[in-house]
């Protein structure tokens, strides 16, 4: 019999009621086990109260410590845990049904966010993702508390494409000006960069702007500016009425701030910190404004994720058009898909044509204005220019982007990778890739291979 500390870590803005219940069944299923399980059976919302049971934790003898990843967090905590404790660590995440609503966990996003901080610390851990009333759980879970399912990290190759069939691509790319609104997220390991890096690699600058500057030139955006825009947002939506009218003022004018900084400053794209001061000290949201932003190609990626910037320039270069920087919330290894999804910022012309994209609020934080609908059938690529354990590389993979409800509130789509669902899941996380990547509609791989050559890039292929 083996000693499992567990902590149970989960963030309030989800589905508080909803994780209670998935935490319950899975600390059920641990008993079930016959290890020592030890740890509280609460939730954990906050960093001092994970920090008083990693303390009594730290000074057990452990055999496992186990986090439980119930809803999405970032990564601060769980790399605090790897530091601390002496014993393996392995973290267990849980799927939730695709019902159209909002994402009450969004687990797999936190497990995907702590394997890139674990992997940059060069911190060895176990991972599961699966329900806690799963039937075929018992095997995999003994797996796990056994010191198995280790991520494992993933070769990479080197292009042997062409580089010059890259040219045209990376003249457009080169010389770009990325600016940086505010900084990103504490915990977001995912969206750190060195400057010099980015220079070197690709020719890019980036220019730091203060997110008070843009809440500051949005208030002082002229009425006619602001009707400008909602007519962009009356012509792309339904249902606009339905929301808070001066929320979603406050909405529109980001999008016509984002135009005026971009004139004013030469900018070709942006990283933002989206989330949480334009909700709670500016009142409204974000995401529309970047669904425009995306649909004129300039994409601005959420969470000052500069190299998710980076990533859309060069994809919307070589394909030509608009690109999505989407999360990847669910991996389905029963139905063989997965779902890319982002709060409701996808470009418009990604929509299904079958389905009229309406006005929608924040799903967490309740505010205007959100762009939601499924993203439309078809062929897609999608890629990353990534820092995972430390080596940059350009991640690429294609699938099809099938013609299914909408899986989560926002702007999502139901993927079918050329990989497996299961070589997705690993390659994911033993890789220990960011939680972000761009896709653009059309098969480009070939020419991300190249792209790959001329930035002396070698490449990780999902496949």
């Amino acid at each position: 019999m083996a000693t499992i500390g567990v902590m149970p870590l989960a963030r309030p803005t989800f589905d508080v009621a909803f994780a209670e219940t998935i935490a319950a069944q899975a600390f059920a299923a641990l008993d079930a086990t016959g290890h020592d399980i030890i740890g509280p059976r609460d939730l954990l919302f906050d960093a001092p109260a994970a920090e008083d049971v990693l303390s009594a934790l730290a000074a057990k003898n452990l055999d496992l410590a186990l986090i439980l990843q119930v809803t999405f967090t970032d990564a601060a905590m769980t790399v605090t845990i790897a530091e601390t404790v002496s014993a393996p660590l392995a973290i267990w995440a849980f799927p939730e049904p695709r019902l159209g609503g909002r994402l009450r966990l969004n687990a797999f996003c936190g497990l995907n966010l702590a394997a890139h901080a674990l992997g940059l610390g060069g911190h060895d851990f176990g991972h599961l993702y699966a329900a806690p009333d799963a039937p075929d759980l018992a095997g995999s879970l003994s797996e796990l508390l056994a010191g198995k399912r280790r991520a494992t990290p993933v070769p990479t190759v080197r292009s042997q494409a062409d580089p010059t069939a890259a040219k045209p691509a990376l003249t457009a790319v080169r010389g770009a000006r990325i600016g940086r609104i505010g900084d990103h997220p504490d915990g977001f390991h995912t969206c750190a960069y060195d400057p010099a890096a980015l220079k070197a690699l690709a020719d890019v600058d980036v220019d730091a702007i203060a997110l008070e500057s843009l809440f500051e030139t949005a208030r002082r955006i002229p009425s006619d500016d602001v009707a400008q825009t909602r007519a962009i947002a009356t012509a792309d939506l339904d249902l606009l009425h339905t929301v808070d009218p001066d929320e979603l003022d406050r909405s529109l004018r980001l999008k016509a701030a984002l135009d005026r900084l971009r004139t004013d400053g030469g900018f070709d794209a942006f990283a933002i910190r989206c989330w949480p001061e334009t909700f709670t000290e500016y009142g409204g949201a974000v995401c529309g404004p970047v669904a425009m932003m995306g649909e004129r190609k300039v994409p601005c990626a959420c969470e000052v994720d500069v190299y998710g910037a980076l990533t859309s320039l060069i994809l919307q270069a070589v394909a030509d058009g608009p690109a999505f920087l989407a999360d990847l919330v669910d991996i389905d290894t029963d139905d063989g898909t997965a779902v890319v999804w982002h709060c409701g910022q996808a470009p418009v012309s990604m929509a299904n044509p079958d389905v009229k994209p309406i006005a929608a609020i924040h799903s967490n934080r309740k505010m205007p204005l959100l762009y939601e609908f499924p993203l439309k059938p078809g062929r897609v690529t999608l890629a990353r220019v990534s820092q995972a354990r430390g080596e940059p590389k350009l991640v690429i993979a294609g699938g099809q982007m099938l013609k299914r409800p909408l899986a989560f509130s926002g702007t999502a789509g139901v993927l079918r990778f050329d990989a497996s669902a299961e070589v997705v899941l690993e390659t994911v996380i033993g890789a220990a890739l960011e939680h972000h990547m761009a896709l653009v509609y059309d098969d480009i791989r070939d020419d991300l291979m190249a792209v790959a050559s001329a930035l002396d890039l070698p490449v990780l292929a999902i496949e």
